[in-house]
């Protein structure tokens, strides 16, 4: 019995050791959300250029990405070119400027380009919080009824978009055209 008990601590480590290994083999990218599935949440917040008010029925119409980004998110510049190349090619982006700085924001879109067809100030970052936002960027797909149908985390690259959101986002298109 008592050999036993010498023998919990290992076995101890050896579960919590295991359970910390299979999270190395996790992928951030498809980081769950409660919000699958479920309407955008209500907001009324300022657009980050022009002063307007925007709300989540503003999102509603057709299918859309909602990006959050930021100024201070390095990864957010490396991801902004190629926003920048489907907004030119007709894909619907909306962002969400999540707990920055309106001038920076305002500055960084007249310097990189505005991809954006709506740009949502979320300078205290209540919306990110209602969206369950863990960081920038991340990326939400909204149906044409204003329905999250798909979260991404992480940087939306050429061959992420090829692979595997653009198909993500065609079925959004689709489903609006029927």
């Amino acid at each position: 019995m008592k050999r036993l008990i010498l023998l919990l601590p290992l076995a101890i480590f050896l579960g919590i050791a295991l359970f910390l290994y299979r999270g190395l083999f996790l992928d951030p990218s498809e980081l769950p959300s409660a919000l699958i599935g479920k309407p955008f949440p209500a907001f009324s917040l300022p657009a980050v250029q022009g002063g307007k008010t925007i709300t989540q029925a503003d999102l509603q119409g057709k299918p859309a990405l909602v990006n959050v980004w930021a100024t201070w998110c390095v990864a957010c510049r490396v991801e902004h070119p190629v926003l920048n190349k489907l907004a030119a090619v007709g894909v619907n982006i909306y962002g969400v400027n999540y707990k920055d700085d309106n001038a920076a924001a305002q500055k960084w879109l007249v310097e990189f380009h505005d991809p954006y067809q709506l740009n949502i100030n979320d300078e205290r970052g209540s919306l990110g919080l209602d969206l369950g936002v863990y960081g920038a960027p991340e990326t939400f797909f909204v149906d044409k009824a204003g329905i999250i149908r798909h979260k991404f985390v992480g940087v939306i690259d050429e061959r992420v978009w090829r692979e595997q959101l653009a198909p993500l986002y065609q079925e959004l298109v689709d489903e609006g055209v029927q």
